[in-house]
């Protein structure tokens, strides 16, 4: 990741500052792979950019993929405090007789909140997504309704669910655009969990003959084995929505998240995801625009106890381009003409344009990094006689 210095250049008109380098004519970078997928996407997780996109806003059934969202507000409810990881959780039979995978647990049965998401996560647990989501909610429909909740708030506006597991069901849907912000949260809202998600195997029970340890079973997800950089996140399939994966993976201080929905095989997600990942890695790298919080500049400010306000961006300001083009990146702050207090920190005050050569990718606010309070009743009289005849010059 690269950090670009700025020159400021005063206009008469908004602030502008640019980057030091000059522009030059962008070089073409390949087009984008193809994939053997009803839908797909890959996004740069620190960004937001999407690369590559196909159908990725197409509702279709998500299959075991809708455990990421089971995950997700389990993991929520966890940071909140409202349960705990050693909580125990009382198995229903609902849960106990869901079919497809399972994790084991048996009705009656009292099972730490931690072993449910670790079943929930690496093996695709059916019955353990059940019995978290009655354990959190009283019951799954209720806990559906969380779950579509949880998906507003994150802006995953086309998606619905009606179930914890992904079981087959009407009106139950998401999109590949969808899934790749709520793997986004994932990763970046509960850090100290997402580990679980590059695990390779769990075991859970004993055999009720024998009374020896079940075996352990393995995560589905094969790019876990073949690709040391991936370590997330959730696969998927029924005979409805075929085979998909949501994966995340690290590389050169980078991190991507592909989603493949609709793949013809176990092989067939894992090969096409890999074209994905290796395009992103490969073509394109992330620079630095701007660090957030640090001042950009500290204009007038009018009618205030100060006359200067530090002015910046909340957050970094990174943005995801074709590798080798990072001279040809240009950044321009506009600020409003004329700042008078009371301002509040955080309030906007302009903002900041990244271009690269000609196209607009990126506007960020630029906000007060300092609250400043009105100036008492003679500091304001003069600075608007000021403004005033200010004014008739202008």
């Amino acid at each position: 990741m690269r950090f670009f210095g700025f020159r400021f250049i005063y206009l008469l008109a908004p602030l502008v500052l640019l980057l030091s380098a000059p522009l030059k004519a962008a070089s073409p970078i390949p087009s984008a792979p193809s994939l053997a997928a009803s839908s797909y996407l890959l996004m740069d997780a620190d960004s937001g950019r999407i690369l590559v996109e196909s159908n990725a806003h197409q509702p279709l059934p998500p299959a075991s993929l809708t455990k990421l969202m089971t995950a997700y507000v389990a993991e929520n409810e966890l940071a909140a405090g409202n349960i705990g990881a050693q909580d125990e959780v009382l198995v229903s039979e609902k849960a106990w007789k869901m079919g497809g995978s399972t994790m084991f647990i048996e009705v009656g049965e009292r099972v730490p909140v931690e072993e449910l998401l670790k079943g929930i996560i690496i093996v695709s647990g059916n019955d353990a997504s059940v019995a978290i989501a009655e354990h959190i909610a009283g019951s799954e429909e209720a806990f559906a309704d969380v779950m579509n909740s949880t998906a507003s708030e994150l802006g995953m506006s086309n998606t619905h669910f009606v179930n914890a597991s992904g079981w087959p069901a009407d009106d139950h849907y998401t999109t590949a655009a969808d899934l790749a912000k709520l793997a986004r949260a994932i990763i970046y809202r509960h850090p100290d969990r997402y580990d679980i998600y590059a695990e390779k195997y769990y075991q859970y029970g004993v055999d009720k003959k024998t009374g020896k340890p079940l075996r352990k079973q393995p995560n589905r997800n094969r790019l876990l084995w073949s690709n040391s950089a991936v370590d997330g996140l959730k696969t998927g399939h029924t005979e409805e929505a075929g085979f998909c994966l949501v994966t995340s993976a690290a590389q050169d201080g980078r991190r991507l998240i592909s989603v493949v929905m609709g793949a013809k095989s176990e092989k067939a997600r894992a090969s096409e995801t890999q074209k994905l990942l290796t395009y992103g890695f490969r073509f394109f790298e992330n620079a630095l625009v701007k660090r957030g919080g640090e001042s950009l500049q500290s204009p007038r400010v009018w009618k205030g106890t100060v006359d200067q306000v530090a002015v910046g961006v909340s957050e970094d300001i990174v943005v995801t381009i074709p590798r080798g083009q990072s001279k040809n990146l240009s950044a321009v702050m506009e600020l409003n003409p004329q700042l008078e207090a009371p301002l509040k920190q955080g309030q906007v005050l302009g903002e900041v344009k990244v271009k690269l050569g000609d196209e607009l990718i990126e506007t960020v606010p630029v906000v007060a990094l300092q609250a400043v309070e009105a100036g008492g009743f003679f500091k304001r009289l003069w600075d608007s006689i000021m403004l005033f005849v200010y004014g008739l010059f202008a």
